[in-house]
C-alpha cells in the first residue's frame, strides 16, 4: 500500500472511530437506531469513493486527503477550516443530545429523508470528482489546472459544496433531530466564508476562472446564490 492510500485509510478508520464516539456518547446509549443508520449511510458510500479513487484516480486522492486546517496555505483558511470542523464536530454532538433528552421528536419518515440526503449529497461529490480531477481538500492551484464548467459546474460554480451542504443537513435529520440543524445555519456561513476566498483566489491564479463566473451566475444554490 502506497502513503496516499495508507494516508486515505487511516482518515478513515479515524472517522469511523470518531463519529460512533459523537454520537452514542452524547446519546449515552447503543440503543439509537437513528445512530447506526446514520453510520452505514455515511461509511459505505465514503468507503466506496474512497476505494474508487484508489483505483482510478490516485492523484486527485492525493489532492483529497491533503485538507484541514493544518494543510491550508493562508491564515484566513485555516481559521474556517478550524471553525467548520467544530461545527460538524457540534451537529452531532447536539443531534444526540436532542435524541437522549427528548428535545424534539421528528417522524420515521424525516429521519429516512435525511438517510437520503446523506447519501445522495455524497453521490453528489462524487459526481463532482468524476468531472473534476483538480478537485482539492484545500484551496490551491494545481499545475495544468484549468476551468471545469461542465456537469456539476454547469449549475454552479462550487458544486462539491453544494453536495456537502445537502450531506450536512440530512445528517441532524438521520440522527432524528431537529434541533440539530440549527447548526446548519453556521456551517453555511462558514461555506460562503470560504467560497468568498476561494473565489478572490481563484479569480487572481487561474486563468478564465473570472469568465467562468460570467457565465455561471450562481455559487453556491441554483437560483439562490
Amino acid at each position: 500500500m502506497n502513503d496516499v492510500n495508507r494516508q486515505a485509510v487511516v482518515g478513515l478508520a479515524q472517522m469511523l472511530v470518531l463519529l460512533p464516539v459523537l454520537i452514542f456518547l452524547p446519546a449515552w446509549t447503543f440503543h439509537y437506531w437513528q445512530g447506526w443508520i446514520c453510520l452505514v449511510a455515511f461509511f459505505v458510500p465514503v468507503t466506496l469513493i474512497t476505494v474508487y479513487l484508489m483505483k482510478k484516480n490516485p492523484e486527485l486522492l492525493a489532492r483529497r486527503t491533503r485538507a484541514g486546517a493544518i494543510a491550508e496555505k493562508q491564515l484566513i483558511q485555516k481559521i474556517v477550516q478550524s471553525v467548520a470542523s467544530l461545527v460538524f464536530i457540534a451537529m452531532f454532538v447536539l443531534s444526540a443530545l436532542d435524541h437522549r433528552y427528548g428535545w424534539s421528536n421528528p417522524p420515521v419518515w424525516a429521519v429516512v429523508v435525511g438517510d437520503i440526503m446523506i447519501v445522495a449529497g455524497l453521490a453528489f461529490v462524487f459526481w463532482v470528482f468524476k468531472v473534476n480531477s483538480f478537485t482539492s481538500g484545500i484551496i490551491e492551484v494545481s499545475e495544468n489546472q484549468k476551468v471545469i464548467s461542465s456537469g456539476p459546474y454547469a449549475i454552479v460554480r462550487h458544486p462539491m459544496y453544494l453536495g456537502a451542504l445537502v450531506l450536512l443537513v440530512g445528517i441532524p435529520l438521520s440522527l432524528g433531530s431537529v434541533w440539530g440543524l440549527l447548526t446548519i445555519v453556521l456551517m453555511t456561513a462558514v461555506l460562503i466564508w470560504r467560497i468568498l476566498g476561494e473565489e478572490r483566489f481563484l479569480a487572481d491564479n487561474l486563468r478564465g476562472y473570472s469568465e467562468y463566473t460570467q457565465t455561471v451566475k450562481y455559487r453556491l444554490a441554483p437560483f439562490v446564490w
